[in-house]
């Protein structure tokens, strides 16, 4: 079971051999690595810090950038180290726990967003009952259920895949995704259907309670006043933004990559460089810059910095 896999890094030329430009992707995946942890590590120490960003809102953001910062850790360690070494290789155990990493930490994301549309729902629509239904421990039920639940689905998950027989060692791509399935000797409908099943819990349904919830936000906001609908179109366009990356993410990965379908390498790569690159910074972006409060902490941060470095 502690099979090895033969790991061909995805590149915009195509495949390529590692050796040719081994440094410099390690470089470059080192600088994002580090670039990741900075963004995501600060704006979570900002909301920890600062008591005005103690609400609801703020601490599902702050979840949301703990899950950015061990995603990557959970993947780049194993890559920086692959681009120093001569062969590329991955224990099956340690794939499987890329897998159970990647869909465990994505699947809480979207419940994340979900608390945090339920969260905007109760501001904006209840805003008179706001502090007596999104009390402390309402919000500590949330985040436990938005990484208990997908845990507990992917360990099944987990435990299903290690008693697989692999007839297949050669394995392309950069992550442990839904691709390891192809390594089976043989495809069973029970973990099929168990798939879809975790599919439909851990995205589906929570990216249909979002686009539910602000339908209904919106169409309160919309019937309110100026005041009302400012407020909706700052807070939730946001985590709009957030949800349709993600999920367009997600469906590549769950859906596409399980069709017996080439894509071509340079969807391919892209796709995997937005997964470890661009989504792990595009939260604190967009959170960081978008959000006012978050904005104006880190504005003072920025500037004490500079003064700090000039004196």
């Amino acid at each position: 079971m502690d099979s090895e896999l033969n790991v061909t890094y995805i590149t915009l030329g195509g495949y390529v051999e590692v050796d040719k430009y081994r440094y410099l992707y390690f470089v470059i995946m080192l600088t994002a690595y580090i670039v990741i942890l900075c963004f995501n590590c600060t704006i979570v120490c900002l909301i920890w810090m600062h008591k005005n960003l103690h609400e609801p809102m703020y601490i599902f953001i702050a979840a949301l950038l703990i899950n950015s910062v061990l995603f990557s850790t959970s993947l780049y360690p194993k890559l920086l180290s692959d681009f120093l070494s001569e062969k590329q290789v991955i224990s099956y155990s340690t794939c499987l726990f890329q897998f159970f990493m990647f869909y465990c930490l994505g699947g809480s994301e979207f419940m994340l967003l979900a608390a945090m549309a339920y969260d905007r729902y109760v501001s904006i629509c209840k805003p008179l009952r706001y502090t007596t239904i999104m009390r402390k421990r309402t919000v500590t039920v949330l985040l436990a259920l938005a990484w208990f639940v997908p845990a507990c689905e992917m360990a099944v998950q987990i435990i299903l895949f290690a008693s697989k027989k692999i007839c297949k060692v050669n394995f392309k791509g950069i992550i442990c995704n839904s691709t390891i399935v192809r390594l089976h000797c043989v495809q069973s409908a029970v973990h099929n259907i168990y798939g879809l099943v975790v599919f439909v819990n851990i995205m589906i349904l929570p990216v249909l309670f979002v686009v539910f919830t602000y339908m209904r936000l919106f169409t309160v906001a919309y019937h309110s006043s100026r005041e009302v609908k400012r407020k909706a179109t700052q807070t939730c366009l946001h985590h709009l933004i957030v949800l349709i990356s993600f999920s367009s993410l997600g469906a590549y990965d769950v859906l596409l990559l399980r069709m017996e379908t080439d894509f071509p390498q340079t969807v391919s790569f892209v796709m995997s460089l937005q997964t470890i690159i661009y989504h792990p910074l595009f939260n604190p972006i967009i959170y960081g810059l978008k959000m006012k409060e978050i904005y104006k902490h880190l504005k003072r941060l920025f500037v004490s910095m500079v003064n700090t470095t000039l004196v």
